[in-house]
């Protein structure tokens, strides 16, 4: 039973030079299709399950004006709300303002996670993106004002000609932002990006992890609960905490993923198939094999890694019947410690190596 609900608008005011995600140029009359078509989708797959955690995510979400704003949220009384759900909407820095907080604040939204990335002018030109320190300070003052006390910051690194200076700026800024929550990711490049096709170089992976240690160290005092996560304790992002714990969730929207009733799907990211109903792309249904492989890709992302009594009670066998662990646990890449196997913190740069030796 999926109790967690993602949903995806894929507009934009423009697009960023490194994002893979589905999105296109904002277009009033394609948003008021588009949101027609949710509605649909929602109305057909959603089974009347009290939902506990709510993510709004894009594209940008916040670029809507307030009359499409209020014509989603009415969408969203579809769904069946926990009295504690955590309900989260992703905003650009530049796009917050009252009327945008009090229609948030309206429609049930108590977390924010607001993309700045950076407030380096290199950095910044590079994303094509636009961030400010004193106007962020200001609209952090204004959220709190309005009430959102739980926000999450994004920060990237390991940017084009970027330096470990230019980091610890970034970090300190954001720091002075006092967020809850500190999203952090490092540059990827993907396939048919802007930064992609104009062959943008990579820093060198002595600096990447230069700078993962840095930041690490810096928010040591943080729950540092998953590869790319920090939060203040109690303030961890329990949607995305669904995902790593390999439970099930809708999907909705253009682009968006899915995992219900042991299905995961994909849905298409054609706007015409889309608008015509045409949703679901692929669709894999996953037996007890690839659902155990899954559990551990997700699981050992998070610091505290995997509980061998909750993975014997859902699956019937053992970790260590399941998957060959002694070699990476003597070599120390793999930490067992009471009830739970993690990787080794010392280790967590090269985690995609130590999950392809297991898997």
């Amino acid at each position: 039973m999926a109790t967690s609900v993602y949903i995806h608008i894929p507009f934009c005011k423009k697009i960023c030079s490194y994002c893979d995600f589905c999105k296109f140029i904002y277009n009033e009359k394609w948003v008021g299709a588009y949101l027609t078509a949710l509605r649909n989708e929602i109305k057909d797959r959603y089974m009347d399950e009290e939902i506990n955690t709510l993510y709004i995510g894009g594209g940008t979400p916040s670029s809507l004006s307030i009359s499409e704003l209020k014509r989603l949220f009415n969408i969203l009384k579809l769904f069946h709300y926990s009295p504690n759900i955590e309900f989260t909407f992703e905003c650009n820095i530049e796009d917050i303002n009252s009327d945008l907080l009090t229609i948030l604040k309206e429609g049930g939204v108590n977390r924010l996670s607001i993309g700045i990335e950076s407030f380096n002018k290199n950095n910044l030109a590079f994303m094509e993106r636009n961030a400010d320190f004193k106007d962020a300070k200001m609209k952090m003052k204004l959220c709190r004002n309005l009430g959102f006390n739980n926000i999450n910051l994004d920060l990237m690194y390991a940017l084009p000609n970027e330096k470990m200076a230019d980091l610890k700026k970034d970090l300190n800024y954001i720091l002075k932002l006092n967020p809850e929550h500190i999203s952090t990711y490092s540059l990827i490049l993907e396939p048919h990006t802007k930064a992609y096709i104009n062959e943008t170089s990579y820093a060198s992976e002595e600096l990447d992890y230069k700078m993962y240690l840095y930041i690490c160290k810096t928010l040591d005092n943080a729950n540092h609960y998953e590869l790319s996560n920090f939060a203040i304790p109690g303030y961890e992002s329990k949607h995305n905490l669904v995902y790593w714990n390999n439970e099930e969730y809708y999907g909705f929207g253009l682009g968006a993923s899915g995992y219900i009733d042991g299905i995961r799907y994909t849905n298409t990211r054609s706007f015409k198939k889309y608008l015509l109903g045409d949703v679901v792309k692929e669709k894999e249904l996953v037996n007890k094999t690839e659902q155990m492989k899954y559990e551990v890709i997700l699981g050992l992302r998070k610091l505290k890694g995997i509980n061998k009594k909750d993975f014997q009670k859902k699956y019937n066998i053992s970790i260590h019947e399941a998957f060959d662990l002694k070699k990476l646990i003597k070599n120390k890449d793999l930490i067992e410690k009471k009830e739970y196997i993690y990787i080794n913190p010392d280790k967590l740069y090269v985690m995609n190596e130590i999950l392809a030796r297991i898997i």
